[in-house]
């Protein structure tokens, strides 16, 4: 469901038209004039705009051009009376998403246009934040006790607006908690935004949260909605959020406590319509308690926090998640209906796993791409050197990274036929490194 602006000067039309999309379920704010567009778009975050092209005072396209500098991600309907279809195209010019003749007789028909404006404004979201695992995440637990009783928690923490904080070593799962949070929360069918504050840097870090206006630094040639905005209506996740510098712990803060912001370069306040979930891999209560990171902003964080085990600890777990997830990593690989056998999953239950979920996932890609046929068997199983190390079991070498790679040039030069050209475009690598590794394992 969407954040639609109705803008009409006629009072019919307005009421037509919030009414037809509130039916939808969208929430659907109707004003008079461009002016009073603008003031609303100053304050809250919109998905869509549907205005009139004539209307006194300022017209339907300088209300365009108006809106997008406020909100670059808008998406626009302009509404054209008979004979005005030039000022029509001139507006999907202008980046409009299309538009309607007046008078618009059918609900029907604008409830479409809508739907579709609303639809590509969801997927250039879903570009801009989405990643793999919202697209297909595994279950939270399977078979392990005390994974349930969490899973059971966080299903009752959605139902309510509360903050949560997750906690646990990397890997363990936080981002894939956050979405079902959001999932199973009143606010599933609106956006779920993820930031990772160790991912960006400070400057870039405080632009992506808040957004900037037009002129605040050298390169903002115009003005951009910040990830807080994007979120409006839905959750915001807060990964990593242990990194933040101490200015920007106490924006945030501000924004916790109040749900009001400033772009940066502005002076506008904005209205954070979010609902917050952070996750780190630090001890913050320590990190309080040494002074690098704030105590008041703690305790807003951790209203209801959570911590996720890691994999070595939910045992239960680890043949169940691993078959849920070769069977996604083998699907996107074109090799679907693999399988490992007992002496694979023995190997895969029996490892420590210090990177956790991750680390699984990326053993398996490996096992898919190493293995020749259907069934993937434990010497298709290669742990990283990290947890080789930890795992006595595993015979000596066979988890090294050169023995890996090694078996990698080894599979990819059977699967050309011994092309060098070939095998160095499956692996990713330019040819002159390919002869290098060929030389150095003797593989001439």
């Amino acid at each position: 469901m969407g954040h639609i602006l109705v803008v009409d000067d006629e009072e019919g039309i307005r009421e037509f038209a919030a009414e037809a999309l509130e039916v939808e379920g969208h929430v659907a704010r109707a004003v008079s004039s461009g002016a009073a567009a603008l003031a609303e778009l100053a304050k809250s975050a919109f998905d869509l705009v549907i205005t009139d092209l004539k209307m006194p005072g300022m017209d339907g396209l300088s209300l365009l051009k108006r809106a997008r500098e406020l909100q670059p991600e808008l998406e626009v309907i302009v509404l054209t009376a008979h004979g005005s279809i030039d000022l029509a195209v001139e507006a999907m010019k202008l980046g409009a998403f299309d538009f309607l003749q007046k008078p618009v007789e059918s609900p029907a028909e604008l409830r479409l246009v809508a739907a579709r404006a609303l639809e590509r404004r969801s997927l250039l979201t879903l570009k801009e934040g989405a990643s793999r695992a919202e697209l297909e995440s595994p279950p939270l637990g399977y078979a392990d006790a005390g994974m349930q009783r969490i899973v059971e928690a966080l299903h009752k923490v959605a139902r309510t607006d509360a903050t949560v904080l997750l906690a646990g070593e990397s890997g363990t799962g936080k981002e894939v908690a956050a979405r079902a949070i959001h999932r199973h929360s009143p606010r599933g069918a609106g956006p779920f935004v993820a930031i990772n504050c160790a991912a960006l840097s400070e400057h870039l870090l405080e632009s992506e949260l808040f957004g900037h206006e037009r002129g605040a630094f050298t390169g903002a040639h115009a003005s951009r909605r910040g990830r807080i905005e994007l979120a409006a209506g839905g959750t915001f996740f807060l990964d990593e959020v242990g990194e933040l510098r101490p200015d920007l712990q106490a924006k945030l803060l501000r924004v916790l406590q109040e749900r009001t912001f400033e772009r940066v370069g502005g002076a506008r306040t904005m209205h954070a319509d979010v609902r917050w979930i952070a996750a780190t891999n630090r001890d913050l209560a320590e990190m309080v308690s040494v002074g690098r990171f704030r105590e008041d902003l703690y305790h807003r964080l951790a209203v209801f926090p959570v911590r996720l085990p890691s994999l070595r600890e939910r045992r239960a777990d680890i043949r169940p998640l691993a078959k849920h997830l070769l069977a996604r990593i083998a699907a996107e690989l074109g090799r679907p209906g693999l399988v490992l056998d007992e002496a694979a999953l023995a190997r895969i239950e029996s490892a420590p796993w210090p990177g956790n979920i991750r680390e699984l996932e990326n053993t398996l890609e490996r096992a898919v791409i190493l293995a020749d046929h259907r069934v993937i068997t434990a010497e298709h199983v290669i742990i990283d050197p990290v947890s080789a190390a930890r795992e006595p079991a595993i015979d000596p070498g066979s988890g090294t990274l050169e023995h890996l790679e090694r078996l990698a040039i080894e599979h990819a030069l059977s699967q050309v036929g011994g092309n060098r050209k070939r095998a160095a475009e499956r692996l990713g690598i330019g040819l002159r490194t390919l002869y290098d590794k060929l030389k150095r394992y003797g593989l001439n």
